[in-house]
């Protein structure tokens, strides 16, 4: 009789050690991890699925940092509890790894600032100036001219060797040399400006340097556009694409306004407007990138490209070129202000035969996207060999 007992007694501590069955809580947490683990997997595939095809991947390429962090927790909470579960989030952020670097980056990651001399740099300055009346006007009062002041003064004290503007304003575009030549002295404008009502806005790329070659790539039923200069740069010439592609042309103040009122309305005019700018980035990324194809030099691309990392526009234009925020940022990269630090969406791409010495964003409040600074130089002038 007490054999029996034992074995009774053991088999009862077996079957405790198969542990309890699933209750509702635990399935349904871990259908939700499933469906989080899916769409982050969703956003990976906006980097190489092409949105004119199909638009509703960039939606959930744009999601990529906050599944990110959803499912980060998800991992936490279930390592925490000792749950099996948790290697669903932790598959899903396994490729993240590869990702997470072009929105967040640690300090001192590939920073060279003191081993290059600021004669061999090149500094290049990429911003989307918001026709200066994006400003902050808790921070910034006087209106329009106020803002260009302030734009004009903290351009001034980079001292940079190129200037990339995206959504400059004027009122006279006939002045805009002498204005140009007064707003930024001993710089070299060049420009290309669509009118609207209240007058004329455009890219304008500013430097030092006399330019080799210019001209600009315009893009189908858009008021956006790819103005290129040709610069010498450490005895070579290359070539400055200053992009702005298409944006959503949403307000953040009218999807607020959709939860009440007439949502319904504005949540359809809403999902036409991102539809259109999703679907029309593509082409227009094809059109900078066959420019780029026929020109005879190395291409700078810099400028606002209104898409995150996680996304086809940026993936297509990369290749074949290094990201300053990547190889020389700290921190979180994210350049537009009023959803920071979720989205980057302005960049500095250079040639593969520079290296980066440094990146900064630093959060001016002068316009709804923060600039981005970048330096390089070329490896061979130091005597170095580019890895």
């Amino acid at each position: 009789m007490r054999r029996r007992k034992g074995r009774n007694s053991r088999g009862g501590k077996s079957r405790k050690k198969q542990g309890k069955p699933l209750t509702f809580g635990g399935v349904s947490a871990r259908i939700v991890m499933l469906v989080l683990a899916g769409l982050q997997f969703v956003s990976f595939m906006s980097m190489v699925v092409n949105p004119a095809k199909a638009w509703i991947f960039n939606i959930f390429g744009l999601m990529f940092l906050p599944l990110f962090v959803v499912n980060l927790f998800l991992f936490l909470w279930a390592l925490k509890r000792r749950s099996r579960s948790c290697v669903i989030p932790l598959v899903a952020l396994f490729p993240s790894v590869f990702f997470i670097g072009c929105y967040f980056r640690f300090p001192g990651n590939g920073r060279q600032e003191n081993a290059v001399p600021d004669a061999d740099r090149i500094k290049v300055v990429s911003y989307n100036v918001g026709r200066f009346m994006q400003a902050d006007e808790r921070k910034i009062s006087g209106g329009r001219r106020a803002c260009t002041d302030s734009v004009r003064n903290f351009l001034e004290d980079q001292d940079a060797d190129i200037i990339c503007l995206q959504e400059f304003y004027t009122t006279d575009v006939g002045r805009v040399k002498s204005f140009l030549s007064r707003w930024m002295k001993d710089y070299r404008a060049e420009y290309y400006f669509y009118r609207s009502r209240y007058g004329y806005y455009g890219n304008v790329t500013l430097s030092r340097m006399k330019a080799e070659g210019k001209g600009v790539v315009k893009f189908d039923d858009s008021a956006n556009l790819a103005l290129y200069t040709d610069y010498s740069l450490g005895g070579r010439v290359c070539r400055v694409y200053n992009c702005h592609f298409e944006s959503y042309n949403i307000s953040l103040s009218g999807l607020l306004r959709s939860v009440s009122g007439r949502g319904r309305e504005v949540f359809r005019e809403t999902e036409y407007k991102m539809r259109r700018g999703i679907t029309m980035r593509p082409r227009q990324v094809d059109l900078v990138l066959k420019h780029i194809s026929d020109s005879p030099v190395e291409a700078f691309v810099c400028g606002d490209f209104n898409d995150t990392p996680m996304s086809y526009t940026y993936y297509r234009l990369s290749r074949g070129r290094n990201d300053s925020f990547r190889k020389a940022g700290e921190w979180f990269g994210a350049t537009f202000s009023l959803l920071w630090p979720l989205l980057r969406i302005d960049y500095v791409l250079y040639p593969k035969a520079f290296r980066a010495v440094s990146h900064e964003t630093p959060r001016r409040p002068y316009s709804d996207h923060y600039p981005v600074i970048a330096e390089m130089y070329l490896p061979e002038l130091q005597g170095d060999v580019e890895p």
